[in-house]
């Protein structure tokens, strides 16, 4: 039985990686793949946990071999996804989750069409902007220089919500995490043949709280 690639992306500040974190606990046969980065662990960061740490040389040298399912330069470091990542979820048997930011995302689409894309919104502008200030105050980043262009960054990715098949609101964790939960046990059922009961399906992306949401961005 062939595995599911699951794509999930979302603006810095849209909590994704609690989301992530959560949704590996209560799903089995998920195999979550580990980025590759040059940048510098943070805090209590741990090589082969968050990130794969490396040096740019390195890098360079699995570009260069086409050692990378996707990669993406952001903000002057480097974060890439092994085709080994795929290679080891499929002798294992199990679907593959990645974690990876739009650029990265679009990548993998064109490359694996049959990928399952998952977009995480903020329920708004303003949310966006407390959650993406806290997350840099916890990285000791003060410079508000640095807050704008990733607060423009984020703006940026929200005007790929359309290339998602998937897109849910980070709004009352519990709630987001069953509607991701629901779509990973739809499309697994979509493919076992079964018929799954789930919170969220493709509805999802039709929902009053999305909708509402993209209004508040403009979208």
């Amino acid at each position: 039985m062939a595995g599911i690639l699951f794509i999930i992306s979302a603006p810095s500040g849209s909590g994704k990686s609690t989301l992530v974190g959560q949704l590996r606990t209560l799903v089995e046969g998920l195999e979550f793949s580990v980025s590759y980065t040059t940048r510098a662990p943070r805090g209590s960061e741990e090589d082969g946990r968050e990130y794969h740490f490396t040096t740019r040389e390195e890098f360079e040298r699995m570009i260069s071999a086409g050692e990378f399912l996707e990669w993406a330069e952001v903000f002057g470091n480097y974060y890439g996804t092994a085709v080994s990542a795929l290679d080891h979820a499929k002798a294992a048997g199990k679907d593959l989750l990645l974690d990876i930011d739009v650029q990265g995302a679009l990548q993998v689409m064109k490359k694996q069409p049959a990928a399952v894309s998952i977009f995480i919104m903020p329920p708004s502008p303003q949310v966006l902007e407390m959650r993406l200030r806290h997350r840099s105050e916890a990285e000791h980043v003060t410079s508000e220089v640095v807050i704008q262009r990733r607060l423009s960054q984020a703006h940026n990715e929200l005007k790929h919500i359309g290339d998602y098949q998937y897109a849910l609101v980070n709004d009352v964790l519990e709630q987001a995490v069953s509607e991701l939960r629901a779509i990973v046990l739809f499309e697994r059922g979509s493919r076992d043949g079964v018929q799954v009961v789930a919170e969220a399906c493709k509805a999802v992306a039709a929902s009053p709280k999305l909708k509402a949401a993209l209004e508040t961005f403009g979208r």
